[in-house]
């Protein structure tokens, strides 16, 4: 875009005493719009202002009077260098450090769901791949949905590591195969319980949440391998009072019997 610019030098303006931030009240018009950029450290201010030019030549600019110095007139010209030019850039993108491309973020809407966004944005990109001019090429430089699928990824693969080691732990130490499954189906149960209600909320899950659950794991793992630890230790106790085995109304009750000890304890420990 054809601009008129208008390049001050700080040194002259400090010399005749005026400042730069005034010094567009005398060229305030209504035909155009003119805008630069002044830079001081990290500010970027944009000025603006409205000059009455008809003819927009070089040289009306120039002798533009900006203030009048004991009768002398200060123009323009006497404080910097006009000249024609292009709109500025206000930034550049590189790829990769092989040369400039256009940038795009997309931005997602509020309770939508990130990884049913980017596949629907994957399929719009394949579906306009061939309407784009020749060398022009879509490239993803950030995809959230390999961070999204590693994350539940690890979860799934620490739930699984978390029920061998729950089930040979249960089965070497307890030689009871079937306390091994207690705590394996205990693991998945509760997981599934803690996105129920995130379900009927309409909450979409996270790191923060996945993480939190992975590490809920092996709490849980703890909680399970100690009942099932201390409801052996009931009925063995059953055993040596009634030296028989318990049956099943008996069984039932001393399970529930030692749960309830063992959760007591941990309660009383955990407050």
């Amino acid at each position: 875009m054809k601009q008129y610019q208008v390049d001050l030098d700080p040194n002259k303006l400090l010399g005749y005493g005026i400042p730069l931030s005034g010094r567009g009240r005398e060229n305030q018009g209504e035909q155009r719009r003119c805008r630069r950029q002044n830079v001081r450290g990290r500010d970027d201010r944009i000025l603006r202002a409205r000059p009455r030019l008809h003819h927009r030549a070089l040289q009306d600019i120039e002798n533009i009077p900006l203030k009048v110095d004991n009768g002398t007139p200060i123009y323009v010209k006497n404080v910097g260098t006009v000249h024609l030019g292009g709109d500025i850039r206000r930034g550049v993108a590189e790829l990769d450090g092989k040369g400039e491309t256009v940038g795009g973020i997309v931005v997602m809407r509020y309770g939508e769901n990130a990884l049913n966004v980017i596949d629907g944005l994957k399929k719009k990109f394949e579906a306009i791949k061939g309407s784009l001019p020749p060398g022009v090429k879509i490239v993803p430089t950030y995809d959230r949905s390999t961070l999204i699928r590693n994350s539940i990824s690890t979860l799934q693969r620490k739930l699984i590591e978390e029920s061998i080691v729950v089930a040979l732990v249960c089965v070497v130490f307890l030689w009871h195969l079937r306390s091994a499954f207690v705590a394996i189906i205990t693991l998945p149960i509760a997981i599934i319980l803690s996105f129920l209600p995130m379900l009927r909320l309409g909450l979409t899950s996270n790191i923060m949440s996945l993480g939190g659950i992975a590490i809920a794991i092996g709490a849980m793992v703890d909680s399970a391998i100690i009942m099932v630890e201390n409801a052996h230790k009931f009925l063995e106790h059953f055993r040596e009072k009634h030296g028989r085995e318990p049956n099943g109304q008996e069984r039932v009750a001393t399970v529930i019997a030692a749960a309830k000890a063992s959760g007591a304890r941990s309660f009383s420990r955990s407050s």
